[in-house]
């Protein structure tokens, strides 16, 4: 079993080394012996402090491909004019392409996992897993936008597929409540809950959506899915934007979990979520990026300093102590973890070995009175030296196998488009 040595790091206030074998941390803040260092790979991290890592709760990988191509409108426009007519064109090389770009400007800016929604997942899956990082890719379902053959096939390969490795997960993703009617959805929810998947939805995203569920069904999205049976444990929506109190109790009650994407629902003009009334309200959250074209980047660091901003000034509730540096960072990194069925997220033995390693000579971390507080309010990725991965270095010392070619195959693209 191979093993890796992180000497002199930087851990909780402490220059320490730790040991990562195999797959996952083995021992931490403890004294390792000669027996550990036999036949390990030790890395010389003087100077550098770990952190975990980010999971990013939801996007859209491949459309790094459209990053700028339409912006400053709101999201029905958007998607309807837009996006959805420029995605038909799209072929299976270029999702592979748009997912290699996504896949390395997540890894350079921290990112180690990502819930996708997307289509081609065959080409994703071979991306993720020949980059060295973790996700939960979608078998997305829309009706409004594919054939009841295409659906078919949909569940066929949910149910061919469902062990991929120990990296790449498959979820069940239908749309919206706007794209998928209550009998797919239901469909959708009944092979989840059988097959142990991931449910993964976008919900209560705009206020349209709140008007439009409420003129056809007389009830709010998250009640439409708590009629149809559809939350639970298995659940994780995206965006949560627009929740009222009996909607985050039916979503807390029922284990269903939260992701939050606050740049991308600002810059569509979607909403601010109720930060502290969802936390308190004893629901899972954690936050993703959305897709590149409406964030426009996939910079968890961006979301996780931008919740804790947001947090402190909501209407009646915000304060400055609102949502700290240590539970922002949480949001960032064991909250989607664990929303996804990941054991990882925190440096800690037994847990899977991601990790982040800081340069603490970065001038945004300098001068170092509180790590956390500094990495949550002050730094960005330019302050990231390596990035780990079920115990593999996915970059070391800011460099990424293969970058070069990846952003020369995504140029080519944009100039072809």
């Amino acid at each position: 079993m191979a093993k890796i040595i992180l000497q002199s790091v930087l851990f909780q206030g402490k220059i320490q080394d730790i040991l990562i074998s195999g797959k996952k941390f083995a021992k931490v803040g403890r004294t390792l012996t000669a027996r550990d260092y036999d036949k390990a790979e030790v890395v010389n991290c003087k100077g550098l402090a770990i952190v975990p890592p980010f999971y990013n709760g939801h996007t859209h990988a491949a459309m790094t491909l459209l990053r700028g191509y339409a912006d400053d409108m709101p999201l029905q426009k958007w998607l309807q004019e837009y996006i959805w007519p420029f995605e038909a064109k799209l072929t299976a090389k270029d999702i592979e392409i748009g997912s290699r770009l996504a896949v390395l400007e997540m890894i350079k800016s921290g990112t180690v996992f990502f819930s996708d929604m997307y289509w081609h997942r065959e080409v994703t899956m071979k991306v993720v897993k020949e980059m060295g990082i973790r996700a939960a890719i979608g078998v997305t379902i829309a009706e409004n936008l594919d054939s009841p053959e295409h659906i078919e096939e949909n569940f066929k390969f949910l149910q061919d597929h469902r062990y991929e490795n120990d990296r790449v997960k498959l979820a069940v993703m239908p749309h919206s409540i706007y794209t998928v009617g209550e009998k797919i959805f239901k469909r959708c929810a009944k092979v989840a809950n059988a097959e142990n998947y991931v449910l993964h939805t976008h919900l209560s995203e705009t206020l349209t959506e709140i008007k439009d569920c409420k003129k056809q069904y007389g009830c709010s999205p998250v009640e439409l899915l708590a009629k149809w049976d559809i939350l639970g444990d298995h659940m994780v929506a995206a965006h949560c934007v627009h929740l009222s109190e009996y909607d985050m109790s039916l979503m807390a009650e029922s284990g269903s979990a939260a992701i939050l994407n606050p740049c991308s629902n600002l810059k569509l003009g979607s909403g601010i979520p109720k930060v502290n009334a969802l936390l308190d309200s004893g629901m899972l959250v954690g936050l993703g990026t959305d897709g590149a074209s409406s964030n426009n980047n996939l910079d968890m660091h961006e979301e996780m300093k931008l919740i804790s901003l947001l947090a402190k000034v909501e209407p009646k509730t915000g304060k400055a102590e609102s949502l700290p540096a240590e539970e922002a960072l949480k949001l960032a990194t064991a909250n989607p973890a664990l929303a996804y069925g990941i054991p990882a997220g925190v440096i800690a033995e037994g847990f899977l070995a991601d990790a982040l390693l800081l340069d603490l000579k970065n001038e945004r971390l300098v001068p170092n009175h509180n790590l956390v507080s500094n990495w949550v309010y002050a730094a960005d990725s330019s302050a990231i030296h390596s990035v780990i991965c079920n115990g593999k270095f996915v970059m070391k010392n800011r460099h990424v196998d293969g970058e070069e070619e990846i952003l020369k195959d995504a140029q080519k693209i944009a100039k072809r488009s």
